[in-house]
């Protein structure tokens, strides 16, 4: 079985690497701009939109506050990135958010930054990947009529390539990153270059509709709300900003001054790439609607279920360069990738997260250990699952999944920033050095106003979005903290139950004598086998025991026990209804209530088969029989197993096929390279 699933996992995910090349898979900037900050930087392709279509609830005429709403949303970039810089110095171990939170503000508020994290990397890849899908659909109708396969198909695409390893699969992603960012610039510059210089009248392909207002005329309070709302749609582009201070490790030395560069790179890029977009979705007209058929008009008359609304800056493409031209179709194809890749933010941040809870007993321990290309495997496989069962449940809608982002985010920004403060509290009260206070100082004084800024974004986002869907991302985060302090809890009562004390226990006190029982249903070689081994033991007590099932068996057995002259005691048990297990539990359990002193060892013969489909007809006696000693106190359960031909055969097989070399595998002349010892001129 092992070699049945080992060829298409070495065919899908390649030969497995050696814990000592763990260094080979570091990150230099050019590397770890797309793979930590994919996310912030394709956020620009749906953000503009989200704030356009709120805004369209009051009709065209608040449009006019698009421009306002980008001017805080770049604030407030600038604010996260600034206090994030200051994170990756101070925390360079990988812990993030979480290590600033738990360090700084105790373990409650790590967990609670913990499961804001995790479920906001889980929305990360849906969004992502469902924003994908609708900007290829704009070119691809096939794509966006089969959403939610097509993005299942994404999903797991993306996680056989993380599974690969971090630095391959960042290598690949580099490219549509690059390229997304690049014809994005030339977009703006084109764009700006046409208004302004040729004096060219862009026109969206919307530019023509109108928009039938949901709530028209608003004002006071109401109009107040409702650009509260926009903005916290558009703060959808600071999304995967803490991935880098996560990811910290990943970089190559110097970690820490590679990261904060990074982190200052990626968000010029992110504000630069916002800006433009909703400049040019201004001078272009472009239109958007919450419900498109609905609420846009043409001539009069609403465009129908039928009609496709595209994103923003697949209609501010066309407009620049012109519907099917080549730049456009780049661009359009290049917005897809790097939207799909966008999740790739989640697949780095949320293992290596998932990673150190369970190094602290917050999560199962199997998501601590690397897989065979020192990637965390298991916490990728949980992040697909639970991104698949996202897109399944909200039809792969990324106006929907929105709503419930980003309160995830924001949570852990503002306690983050927080701990951060408290962090140079800390270090203020024993430091002397003059210059090293001023440099306190500053960087305290940036946190602060990160963490009122991004506390502050957090209420609006709150009141903005909690009746759209806001609860199921608070009701996800409480999930996850339930649950990691439930399996925490968990760990420590076994810590506790299985440390060794000071003083002699009953663990440590030798047991006074074992009774070794072995079962047995035939005189057969496995049964003489397990009777020879517990003969071995040299227990005080030896018996053999079988159940009477059928009458005429345990007659054949008693006489050919006699025949023999076994010199060990054979111990039938009754069953009147025909069970196997029940009788032997309860005779083990009477054992130990006659001398609870006194050690059980049960012995059972097993056969040991070469094919997969041949266990089914065997052991199942055996399994159910030690999955139930195993929770009897006081008895040890000892399996000796038997090994038949097929077994034979089969490790034969194995062995054979360890020693064959694939046509390729094995290189051709000197496998070493010699060294040069040839003077050098």
């Amino acid at each position: 079985m092992s070699k049945l699933t080992d060829v298409p996992k070495r065919i899908l995910i390649g030969r497995a690497l050696r814990s000592d090349r763990l260094g080979e898979t570091l990150l230099p900037k050019r590397v770890a701009l797309p793979v930590f900050a994919s996310d912030p930087l394709s956020s620009v392709a749906y953000a503009p939109g989200e704030v356009l279509l709120v805004l369209s609830i009051a009709g065209l005429s608040a449009y006019h506050f698009s421009p306002w709403i980008a001017i805080a949303v770049v604030v407030l970039m600038f604010t996260v990135v600034a206090s994030y810089r200051q994170n990756v110095h101070a925390y360079p171990s990988g812990g993030g958010d979480y290590e600033v939170a738990t360090t700084n503000l105790g373990p409650k508020a790590g967990l609670t930054v913990a499961s804001a994290l995790l479920v906001d990397y889980v929305l990360t890849v849906a969004v992502s990947i469902s924003s994908g899908i609708e900007n290829l659909g704009s070119a691809v109708p096939f794509v966006v009529e089969n959403k939610v396969p097509c993005a299942i198909g994404v999903i797991v695409l993306l996680t056989v390539m993380n599974l690969r390893g971090v630095r391959e699969s960042g290598t690949l992603f580099a490219i549509p990153t690059y390229v997304f960012v690049a014809g994005v610039f030339l977009m703006i510059a084109w764009g700006a270059f046409r208004g302004v210089v040729l004096g060219d009248d862009m026109r969206a392909p919307t530019a023509d509709f109108e928009i039938k207002p949901e709530h028209p005329g608003l004002a006071g309070f109401a109009l107040v709300f409702l650009l509260l709302r926009a903005f916290s749609s558009g703060c959808a582009a600071l999304t995967g900003v803490e991935a880098i201070s996560n990811g910290v490790p990943g970089f190559r030395k110097p970690k820490s001054r590679n990261a904060a560069t990074t982190l200052a790179l990626m968000g010029l890029l992110a504000v630069t790439m916002f800006c433009g977009i909703i400049a040019l979705a201004s001078a272009t007209d472009v239109r958007m609607a919450e419900n498109p058929g609905k609420d846009l008009v043409h001539n009069g008359v609403p465009l129908g279920p039928d009609y496709v609304q595209n994103p923003v800056i697949s209609q501010v493409a066309e407009a620049v360069f012109g519907s099917g031209t080549f730049l456009f179709v780049v661009l359009a194809g290049a917005t897809a990738l790097v939207l799909f890749l966008a999740a790739n933010t989640a697949y780095n941040g949320f293992p290596l997260l998932g990673s150190i809870l369970a190094q602290d007993r917050y999560l199962p321990r199997q998501l601590h250990t690397r897989g065979d290309r020192l990637a965390f495997s298991n916490g990728i496989l949980l992040l697909a699952g639970a991104a698949g069962l996202l897109v399944w449940v909200y039809g792969a809608d990324s106006t929907r999944l929105i709503q419930l982002y980003i309160v995830g985010v924001f949570v852990s920004f503002t306690l983050s920033q927080t701990g951060m403060v408290r962090h140079w509290n800390r270090l203020l009260a024993t430091e002397k050095d003059q210059a090293k206070r001023r440099h306190m100082i500053r960087s305290r004084a940036i946190n602060a106003f990160g963490a009122f800024f991004t506390g502050l974004v957090l209420v609006v986002v709150l009141l903005t979005k909690f009746t759209h869907g806001a609860w199921v991302a608070l009701l996800g985060m409480c999930v996850f903290y339930a649950t990691m302090t439930a399996i925490r809890r968990h760990y420590d009562r076994v810590a506790e139950e299985i440390a060794v004390p000071d003083a002699p226990s009953e663990d440590t006190v030798r047991p006074s004598r074992v009774h070794s029982v072995v079962l047995v249903s035939k005189v057969h070689r496995p049964a003489l086998r397990a009777l020879a081994y517990a003969k071995l033991l040299r227990s005080d007590t030896l018996e053999a025991v079988s159940v009477n099932v059928d009458a005429e068996e345990t007659r054949a057995l008693r006489e050919e026990w006699e025949r023999r002259s076994i010199d060990v005691p054979l111990k039938v048990l009754d069953s009147p209804y025909r069970e196997v297990t029940r009788p032997v539990i309860e005779y083990v359990k009477s054992l130990r209530a006659q001398s609870p002193r006194d050690v059980v060892s049960v012995i059972i013969p097993e056969y040991v088969v070469g094919h997969w489909y041949e266990h089914f007809l065997h052991n199942q006696s055996a399994l159910r029989l030690k999955g139930r000693l195993l929770f009897t106190p006081g008895v040890m359960v000892t399996s000796v197993p038997y090994q038949l031909e097929s077994s034979e055969a089969a490790k034969l097989r194995a062995r054979r096929r360890q020693n064959w070399s694939a046509p390729g595998s094995v290189r051709r002349g000197p496998a070493e390279r010699t060294k040069d010892t040839s003077p050098r001129t």
